[in-house]
């Protein structure tokens, strides 16, 4: 038989019969004749060679990742729908924080879903960062107006977690320095009295837990910490609690609910402090616990003390407004140990989703949702108390407390009808009810409660209730009056603001992302899909988790792989950022020696290139902080880690070390560092941000160290979504397993030690999948094969620059491993070239910057990972070059002062203008490369002025009239 000539020569008859639809190919952005290629710029002749050159042969991993066979990508999606499908969805009134919402297609299509705001990152570069900014500064001007206070940031990362960093301002700002006690309402939610609990125990805090009415204040106490409305939906009046606060100097921080808000009384008005609380039902599905956006507002004398990012208004160098991250967003970088929170991230693209929802529905349609809500809250209260029921005698905006006389019966007819209510207690359940909630299912709310009985209806019962809220908690007056909340009411409106703001920011729609550290890598669209899926989407984080085997899968699974390519015993799933990961890895060392009657172990080695989040996190988990010297090439100093560690042995807690190392080499002596940790009693905390290094070729566990958090967001491919979501999951060596972290509503294993880190027992579980999809369809070979060709494009990158630029730090064979620090110090001196302006200079070019200034001043870290091609690798390098040129050009006898550099970016504005005084051309501005031509994506504003802006912090929606000319 004749061979058929459509088909191509170089399939085999094996290969014709597999799918083709294999992700790996897909995911790394060169070929092998591309490789090859770079192999010889580098000068290796086979990716192994480079690879056993660049990784300690002492530390490698001398077999194949035990994972199962790799799936295509239509195969992968079939096993996830299967998977899905062992999830089911009830109609769950559980509350506690969370709620089901409606998600606006025209918010879920062009925000959620969309590659050109999931796949952004932090704005660094905010000249680039516009569209984003904008939305978060929405998000800010939303809960400054509906919480009363002066000031927000953009977002936190849940409920729990971020009135533990209200506690955390209010003992730093405390006024007398001996206050060590912390009262928490017992009618705030579970989870958030655990959280609390557990960030307060190693900073030395007594948490009182109960009756705020009945508690007397004096001041010992620092901080009260209440939920409006309560719990069990009760809403409260705490103007006589706050006082009492106030007056023995304790700050009020209340927990609140953002959609409440839109028609209840501020915070502000009963003396809060500090508000915090979720946004997650503006539009952002529950996702079986997250991620979430949660919030942070306080008053403007508390500024400098509070927690995470904060978006404000500056200008730029034109004079027009333009949006930055202000100060305190590197605050870890610049007070190391002494920064009052480790928070460094925030929820963007979950903010975004808020910010748009209220801009989508604006006050009055919030208001009409609230509203809705409520009332039919008090129908059901009517009908439950006309079936013989009590109901609670405090009023409620959306949560009904009843007393019944048989709870188990209630509950019991509730989930055999496909409804989750909450047990209070034996005779006590609580109804939540949401935007999603109807008339019909009130009506089935009153049928299981009359328990075969005839039950009324809301069509019966509406005519004879009146709706409204009771006059002491009514909201006065306008909320939401900024015109971006009041004009984008109609689909069309709404798609095109969000347009307009999409197209100010790049993303890894737009080009390579070069970050150090950061690992920018694809995102695929196939593990991205099934995130918006029904099945995982409209879980309830508290429902009991028979309803829940498909999670649990996949949660076992993925444990089970990261534990395999980690080398540990075990994983935690819960920590909902790298920053917590950090945090729930040091607590765990600390419980373990606390169990073993050696709490005097509190001293934490850290190394002065450590990511600064490091020494936050060790603070913050009641460490003290040692720190330890570099060599000149940027390693651990051995010696001095030697010299500290003896000095400190009866003490010794930990090291905290990242590998490949902050610098981007592989030092030598990691297993030598180890040794001399644990030699001392220590333990070894290896941070896992440069991950994306190590998988396949060798294993934190392996090498030594105890526990290792990892960047699901970096290695494992979930989106930085403009600066969050992330997953910072921990795993751990089998004498740390007893100690990973807990939760007081969901029994996680057979864990009874520590508590939890996460409002949500497996913190952002819904994107969970995404990590899941990657590790199933690259199995072990294609997870390894990525690790080594993120290795060359580094060392490609690295050879290419070296004559041009000097690469700062390299390891054995003068590799370096999967990024490189290119060093622009001298150009200051030669030309008076900043390494600010070599990175705003990039824009121009169509590239983001990568990682300026850190971790040496002055120079630029860049990691291109694996998926990007060789030709996208070549357009930087030839980039960078070109800016070389310039900068020499200025070296050489240009303008110090204007020059390209200096004056970068150009934005379309400025290039078109009139006038055009500058000694370089409109098209050396504009069109540096020739390609540009064809496609270029302008910045929105020229150079911001950052100084400005914080001596001028203003963080809300600017009015319209700033805008205009």
């Amino acid at each position: 038989m004749t061979s058929n000539p459509v088909l191509p020569a170089t399939l085999s008859a094996e290969a014709l019969t597999e799918p083709g639809d294999w992700l790996l190919p897909r995911h790394l952005g060169s070929n092998a004749e591309e490789i090859a290629a770079m192999l010889e710029v580098v000068g290796f002749p086979s990716l192994d060679a480079l690879v056993d050159a660049a990784v300690p042969e002492n530390i490698r991993l001398r077999r194949a990742l035990n994972l199962p066979a790799p799936l295509g990508e239509r195969a992968a999606l079939d096993r996830l729908r299967a998977i899905a499908g062992r999830n089911r969805i009830f109609r769950s009134y559980l509350g506690m924080g969370y709620s089901d919402t409606v998600t606006p297609p025209v918010i879920q299509r062009n925000i959620l879903e969309n590659p050109a705001w999931y796949t952004s990152y932090t704005p660094y570069q905010a000249e680039i960062s516009q569209g984003r900014l904008e939305a978060l500064l929405n998000f800010q001007t939303l809960v400054t107006d509906l919480t009363g206070m002066e000031i927000a940031n953009a977002s936190l990362l849940d409920e729990a977690t971020a009135a533990a960093e209200g506690m955390g301002l209010a003992f730093h700002a405390r006024a007398n320095p001996e206050a060590r006690r912390f009262l928490v309402s017992g009618l705030c939610h579970p989870q958030t009295i655990a959280v609390v609990e557990t960030r307060a125990k190693p900073l030395g805090i007594a948490v009182t837990v109960g009756d705020v009415f009945a508690q007397p204040l004096d001041p010992s106490f620092f901080g009260i910490l209440l939920q409006y409305p309560a719990t069990d939906g009760a809403l409260l009046d705490y103007t006589a609690v706050a006082a009492q606060a106030k007056a023995a100097g304790a700050l009020v921080i209340v927990a609140a609910d953002l959609l409440a808000l839109t028609v209840l009384r501020p915070p502000s008005e009963f003396g809060a402090d500090v508000v915090v609380g979720s946004a997650q039902r503006f539009g952002v599905p529950l996702g079986y616990g997250g991620p979430h956006a949660a919030f942070f507002a306080t008053r403007d004398a508390y500024k400098r003390q509070m927690p995470g990012r904060l978006v404000g208004v500056s200008k730029d160098a034109q004079g027009n407004p333009a949006l930055r991250l202000s100060l305190q967003t590197r605050e870890q970088h610049i007070r190391r140990d002494k920064a009052t929170s480790n928070i460094c991230t925030a929820q963007v693209l979950l903010a975004n989703m808020a910010s748009a929802y209220a801009v989508y529905h604006g006050p009055q349609g919030l208001r009409a949702i609230a509203a809705r809500i409520h009332f039919l809250a008090r129908l059901l209260a009517v009908g439950v108390a006309q079936l013989g029921h009590t109901v609670a005698e405090a009023p409620f905006f959306d949560t009904v407390r009843v007393t019944v006389g048989d709870g188990d019966a209630i509950l019991a007819r509730a989930l055999e009808q496909g409804i989750n209510l909450r047990r209070w207690d034996a005779r006590t359940v609580v109804i939540a009810l949401d935007e999603t909630t109807t008339a019909a299912d009130v009506d089935a709310l009153l049928a299981v409660f009359a328990l075969g009985k005839k039950a009324p209806t809301v069509a019966e019962l509406r005519d004879k209730v009146a709706p409204g809220l009771p006059v002491a908690f009514v909201r006065p007056g306008e909320i939401l009056a900024h015109p971006v909340f009041n004009k984008h009411h109609t689909e069309t409106e709404m798609l095109r603001y969000l347009r307009r703001l999409e197209l100010k920011d790049f993303s890894l729609a737009t080009s390579m992302i070069p970050l150090g550290s950061c690992t920018m890598k694809l995102n695929a669209t196939t593990e991205m899909i099934p995130v918006t899926w029904p099945e995982f989407g409209r879980l309830h984080p508290f429902a009991p988790t028979e309803q829940a085997q498909g999670y649990a899968e996949l949660f076992a699974e993925l444990e089970a792989w990261l534990a395999e390519i980690t080398g540990f015993a075990a994983v935690s799933l819960q920590p909902n950022a790298g920053s917590q990961g950090e945090y729930a890895g040091l607590l765990a060392i600390r419980d373990y020696y606390e169990a073993r009657g050696e709490t005097g172990r509190d001293v934490c080695l850290i190394p002065l290139s450590a990511h600064g989040t490091n020494p936050a996190s060790a603070a913050m988990a009641g460490f003290k902080v040692v720190a330890v010297a570099c060599d000149a090439n940027g390693n651990i100093d051995i010696a001095d880690l030697r010299a500290k560690a003896e000095a400190h042995r009866a003490v010794l807690a930990a090291l905290m070390v990242t590998y490949p190392s902050t610098h981007g080499v592989f030092e030598e002596g990691i297993g030598e560092i180890c040794g001399i940790v644990h030699a001392a009693g220590g333990q070894v905390y290896m941070d896992g941000a440069n991950m994306n290094a190590q998988v396949g070729l060798c294993r934190p566990g392996d090498i030594g160290a105890d526990v290792c958090h990892l960047n699901l967001h970096k290695t494992f491919c979930i989106p930085h979504g403009g600066g969050g979501p992330g997953v910072g999951p921990i795993g751990v060596a089998p004498h740390l397993v007893p100690y990973l972290p807990g939760h007081p509503v969901v029994r996680i294993g057979a864990n009874a030690h520590s508590g939890p880190v996460s409002a949500a027992p497996w913190g952002s579980a819904s994107i969970l999948v995404i990590s899941w999809a990657y590790i199933a369809m690259l199995g072990a070979r294609g997870l390894t094969d990525a690790t080594k060709l993120a290795i060359l494009n580094a060392n490609y990158i690295a050879r290419r620059l070296e004559a041009h630029i000097p690469v700062l730090y390299k390891g054995h064979a003068d590799l370096v491993a999967h990024e490189c620090i290119v060093d622009l110090r001298d150009w200051k001196k030669q030309a008076g070239i900043e390494v600010e302006d070599a990175a705003k200079r990039l824009i121009d070019y169509g590239f983001h910057a990568p990682t300026m200034s850190w971790p040496v001043p002055g120079t630029l870290m860049i990691e291109p990972t694996e998926s990007e091609s060789k030709e996208e690798l070549d357009r930087f390098c030839e980039a960078m070059i070109a800016i070389h040129r310039e900068m020499e050009a200025v070296a050489a006898g240009g303008d110090r002062l204007d020059n390209p550099l200096k004056n970068a970016p150009h934005t379309a504005a400025v290039v078109t203008a009139t006038e055009w005084t500058h000694p370089y051309s409109r098209e050396a501005a504009a069109f540096p490369k020739r390609e540009l031509r064809e496609h270029k994506v302008w910045p929105s504003v020229g150079r911001i002025d950052n100084v400005y802006g914080d001596r001028n912090l203003v963080c809300s929606c600017p009015p319209v009239e700033a805008y205009t000319d």
